[in-house]
């Protein structure tokens, strides 16, 4: 079986990729979301090994001592993290598995995975992120504040991704993060990798 393809999406905080991801994963029966886990609280609404692996710090130490995650950071004072074995099974199924993840973890993934594929999700604008962080009503004002300020550093790591879809319009950003999936489906070394009955484009002239 094809293995599936690796896909690395970051953002800012409350530039909309959860929403944006749970959209073409709906959309899309080839593509999963992986769950990564997590020591921070679960928030109203959130599912256990849906939303997250929620885990105490004492579990999560022992996953790092184990080499269990392919990746691991540490974000707003809580821990984050992506078991290896998660992935890899879904991947070897042939599913295209979409990590959502900061850009540490990103450049993580890709020093022993160069072949994901990251993309970058960005607010039209500063101020359409605030209004968007004050919107969902979810956070305090210091913490609303931390975030805009990471949203500056997150913002200047967008240079290193191989796409930036800009979130200005939900069902436009939908569409241009299926059609980078779809081409990256499409390309060449792939295709001729997985598809036996393209063999004919590789025999002698």
């Amino acid at each position: 079986m094809n293995e599936g393809l690796l896909i690395l999406i970051s953002a800012p905080s409350g530039a909309g990729k959860t929403s944006l991801v749970n959209e073409i994963v709906d959309r899309d029966n080839q593509l999963i979301k992986s769950v990564s886990h997590t020591t921070r609280a679960r928030r109203s609404g959130e599912k256990e090994k849906k939303d997250y692996f929620f885990t105490t710090d004492r579990e999560f130490s022992e996953m790092i001592s184990n080499n269990e995650f392919i990746e691991h950071a540490k974000v707003f004072g809580n821990f984050y993290g992506t078991s290896k074995k998660y992935v890899e099974t879904n991947l070897d199924l042939g599913l295209d598995v979409i990590l959502e993840i900061d850009w540490q973890g990103a450049q993580q993934i890709q020093s022993v995975r160069p072949s994901a594929i990251s993309i970058f999700i960005a607010p039209p604008n500063v101020q359409e992120l605030e209004n968007r962080l004050r919107k969902r009503a979810k956070d305090s004002e210091a913490t609303i504040s931390n975030r805009l300020s990471q949203a500056t550093s997150d913002m200047s790591k967008a240079k290193n991704y191989d796409y930036i879809v800009i979130n200005e319009s939900f069902e436009i950003a939908t569409k241009n993060l299926l059609t980078v999936v779809g081409a990256e489906r499409l390309k060449t070394r792939r295709q001729l990798e997985q598809n036996e009955k393209l063999a004919f484009l590789l025999s002698p002239k």
